[in-house]
This record gives structure tokens, sequence and C-alpha cells, in this order.
């Protein structure tokens, strides 16, 4: 995917004299207030990248636009060009030292701000500037196209919106005290996770793997674990010669290419589980189609995200919705 839309030109059709003139007034309102109230003060270099959800998106990026450009990277696991330009977009917001902010946008859990923003592939970059919305590029990009958006970009904020940035206070992550991160039983709780599976209680499995995330959302064991045991539990009662048979038969039968997609990964055919669901995601659409990537999302959870399978299924995967 080549980059497009590498320059400023068209942020005058887009955000016009009256409406940027408009968006300044209320921005200038929002800084009075903040100013007000005492003002927002330096924040902590943490807080120049955020992970932001549709119901964060008005006060993470809308209200925050009024103080500080923000730039939005539009981003999904299973994109590769999302995993060169992500890491490349966070070390630049911190060189930057608050002259932008950068919002991470997950497309897969927020499927509403990406039809709002009319995407069609990813990565799509994005920036909101005092309420205004302006398109930057689309795809991966070399470090200089993008440091010259940057520039051009903070340039607008602060001509036309009068937008200087904010302080960022480089000594809060030394001088904060490392909060203590308490061990949690979580070996226990793996430990009783297995003896359910090999008890074929897979609903005790899911609930213990589910209990040590909900204190350890990373853990890398329980993801796994919880993958597992769920795909477990959906195969125990499933009659496989007619699973098959139905989905052979019904190849626009959804729930039946989830089962037989199930089936063979359980069996061993990897590569047979993520072809199944690709093409079910590639001749289906609206809630069929989000059920059958999500499925496939879950398996990729089951093999790991290292195995070459996984890689090829992103691919895959990646072609047929964008």
């Amino acid at each position: 995917m080549q980059p497009r839309n590498m320059s400023m030109s068209g942020v005058v059709d887009l955000a016009a004299v009256k409406a940027a003139g408009e968006a300044k007034v209320k921005a200038e309102q929002a800084r009075a207030e903040a100013a007000r109230q005492g003002g927002a003060g330096a924040v902590s270099p943490s807080a120049l990248v955020i992970d932001v959800d549709e119901a964060g998106f008005e006060n993470d990026v809308l209200q925050r636009s009024a103080e500080v450009p923000v730039v939005i990277d539009f981003w999904a696991e299973w994109c590769e060009p999302c995993k060169q330009l992500g890491p490349l977009l966070e070390r630049l917001a911190h060189e930057y030292n608050g002259r932008f902010v950068l919002a991470k946008v997950d497309v897969d859990a927020n499927q509403m701000l990406m039809q709002q923003f009319g995407i069609q592939g990813i990565p799509a970059v994005f920036a909101v500037v005092a309420g205004q919305a302006l398109p930057l590029f689309q795809g991966a990009a070399p470090e200089a196209q993008i440091r010259q958006t940057l520039d051009q970009l903070i340039q607008v904020g602060e001509e036309r919106f009068g937008l200087t940035g904010i302080v960022v206070d480089q000594d809060a992550a030394e001088s904060a005290a490392p909060a203590e991160t308490p061990a949690g039983p979580y070996d226990a709780l793996l430990a009783s996770a297995v003896q359910a599976l090999d008890a074929d209680d897979f609903a005790g499995a899911v609930q213990a793997y589910k209990n040590v995330l909900s204190d350890d959302p990373g853990n890398t064991e329980a993801k796994l674990g919880l993958a597992q045991a769920e795909l477990l539990s959906r195969v125990k009662d499933l009659d496989a010669q007619r699973v098959r048979a139905e989905a052979a038969a019904n190849p626009a039968d959804v729930a039946a290419q989830l089962a037989a997609a199930d089936l063979d990964l359980v069996g061993g055919h990897v590569e047979d589980a993520f072809g199944r669901l690709v093409e079910t995601v590639r001749r289906t659409f609206g809630d069929d189609r989000d059920a059958a990537r999500v499925r496939l999302l879950e398996l990729f959870e089951v093999i790991g995200p290292d195995d070459p399978r996984v890689g090829a299924a992103r691919t895959a995967l990646a072609r047929v919705l964008f």
C-alpha cells in the first residue's frame, strides 16, 4: 500500500475559513477555562501516547485537540505494516516532546470510529486540530516524509489555531516511585486451570484463566490457555461427521463453517481452519463477516502470534477485508 496525502495541502479544503475561525475560538475558550481552573500543568511522557476507544474519543481526542494536535493511528493486530508504522509514530511522539499527542485506535475493537473516518485500509493516520479532522496519510511511509507531515501539522496548529503543545515533565517517570505490582496467586490459578483442563472441566478452566487475566490482562500463558479452553469447550459435544457434512453442503452457513474450523484446528489442520474462515470472511457481510473474523482472531490466539501460519493467515485476512 503506497503512502498518499503526504502533504497538508488539503487542510484548506477540509477546514474552511469560517470553520477554522470557529474552531480557533473554541480552542481559545477551552484553554482559558483550563487556565481558570489552574491549568492542565505538565504531563508525564506516558501521556504522549494513548490508547483510545469509542467511549473515550470525545474526551481523549476532541477535547484534547483544543490544546495540542492529536495524531490518530488506526491499526490492527493482524496488520503487518501497522507493526512498522506504530512504533515509529510512538518514538516520534516522544521525540517531539508535547508538540502532538498520538492516539492509537484498534479498528477491530472500534469499527464505528473506522466508519466515521471513512477508512478504506490500514494503517491510516489522521489528525484532529481544534476539533477539525485532517487526513494525513495511509499505509507505511518513510520517516522523513512522516516528519515533514508532522512539522506541517504543528505549523498549522500554531498559525491557525494558536496551539503551542503541552508541557512534558521529563522527570515524572523517574521521580514517580514505581508501583509495587503484587505477584498475585497466578501460579496457583494457572495450575488449577491446567487441572481443570485435564479433568475436561472446560468451564472451570475458562474461569480460572479469566481470573488471572482480570488482574494481569497481558499474561501470555493465561491468554493462550483461555483460547484453548474455550475452543475445547466449543467442540466437546460436536458430532464431527455431521458438522463437516453440513459445512460442505452449506458454504454460506456461517455457524457450520465456524464449527468446522474449530474441528479443523483441534484435529491439527491449522491451515485448513484458517483458510476456511478467511474464505467465510470474504463471502459474507455485516454480522456474519464479523463473527467469522472474530473466530479467526480467537484461533490465532490458540496457535500463537509467532507461528508463521498465523502470519500468513493475517495477511490473507487483510486482503479480503481491505
